[in-house]
């Protein structure tokens, strides 16, 4: 069951679901209920403790990995319509003062990084809101000084990216200064398209109706680029190659779209495997070296224009698509948010199937 093998069969719903001894793809699953548990903490705990505020700035500190990336797809996605400056940082910079909301991000309550970055920003009196487990030293330093939105559907780290997520837009929406909070979509709708998604991902969906199956059964034993068309999908695209190490074991290089048709070349060059190899009686003396997997690149996109998406990519020698825009004709094209926390939940299923196929 846990032998790497391109005959896999993902449609065994029965062998999926016993092979899962740890959950994971009920974990990768749970994305649509962290973004409702965060926006029911944030109602109950942080509108009023920033209504009326006016930041010079709004950092977002991912103390973490998920929490980094998070960070960084909001300021790409809204930093250009933010009326006050948004920031994505690592640590609490030392320019934070009193003027400034600082939104601290993590899912390891004993990080001392994570610590030291939300006792800095309360030394230097910011505004300060923790997306942390409420626990260990996070708790005491935390405790009485800073709004403490701890996680209320508790899912491994690897995938907490939901709720990061949920709760930084939830920040940019009470703050009335951001003017964001009629832009935003609305994220119990994002939620309903997250479960949605999940849902068309179950196990007892076959691969041509799944596409978490299908985007797993296209990288299985394959070298994989994932590539990010736009800055926000640039960075959706290394998340989704953490998530795939971190879950599957499984190696994969993440790129923006224009470094990947610069690469073009390259990646012809690459020796695909013949039906005439046999690793068995394959001798690298004699016959030269053992033929590698060809690389596949997916596109991440979330551009409305599916077809010119598709123009851009058709460049490179095995590429595929990976859009949630054209799937439901009845709807209209969903804001980029909602289609990256789509595509979110999608990567980290197949990631899921990866791992229960045995990886490479």
């Amino acid at each position: 069951m846990t032998a790497p093998s391109p005959l896999f069969d993902f449609d065994d719903a029965t062998a999926l679901i016993e092979a899962d001894v740890d959950g994971i793809l009920r974990s990768a699953a749970l994305g649509g209920a962290q973004i409702r548990a965060s926006v029911s903490v944030a109602d109950e705990h942080l509108r009023d403790r920033l209504q009326g505020i006016h930041p010079r700035s709004v950092v977002l500190v991912g103390g973490d990995v998920r929490a980094g990336r998070a960070a960084e797809i909001v300021v790409a996605l809204f930093s250009d319509r933010c009326a006050v400056p948004l920031v994505a940082a690592p640590t609490t910079p030392p320019w934070v003062g009193p003027l400034d909301v600082v939104v601290v991000a993590g899912d390891d309550a004993g990080d001392p990084t994570l610590v030291a970055s939300i006792d800095g920003a309360l030394r230097r009196s910011a505004e300060v809101v923790v997306d942390a487990p409420d626990e260990g030293p996070v708790r005491s330093v935390a405790a009485g000084r800073a709004v403490l939105l701890a996680p209320r559907v508790r899912v491994p780290a690897a995938y907490a990216f939901a709720r990061h997520l949920a709760v930084f837009c939830t920040v940019l929406t009470s703050l009335e200064a951001s003017r964001l909070g009629s832009t935003l979509p609305d994220l119990g709708s994002i939620a309903d398209s997250v479960d949605a998604e999940a849902a068309r991902d179950h196990p007892s969906n076959d691969v041509f109706e799944n596409p978490a199956k299908a985007l797993a059964a296209r990288m299985l034993s394959r070298r994989v680029v994932i590539a990010g068309d736009s800055p926000a999908t640039a960075v959706l695209a290394r998340h989704s190659t953490d998530s795939l190490l971190q879950i599957a074991g499984v190696i994969a290089a993440p790129a923006a779209l224009p470094d990947a048709l610069v690469a073009r070349d390259r990646l012809l060059d690459s020796t695909a495997a013949s039906d005439t190899y046999d690793p068995f009686f394959h001798d690298e003396e004699l016959d030269g070296p053992a033929p590698v997997a060809p690389v596949r690149v997916f596109v991440l996109s979330t551009d409305e224009d599916r077809p010119a998406a598709r123009r851009r990519a058709a460049a490179l020698p095995d590429m595929e698509l990976v859009s949630v825009v054209g799937e439901f004709e009845a709807r209209e094209v969903p804001p980029a948010l909602e289609q990256v926390a789509v595509l979110t939940v999608r990567l980290e299923m197949a990631a899921a199937y990866l791992r229960l196929a045995g990886g490479r």
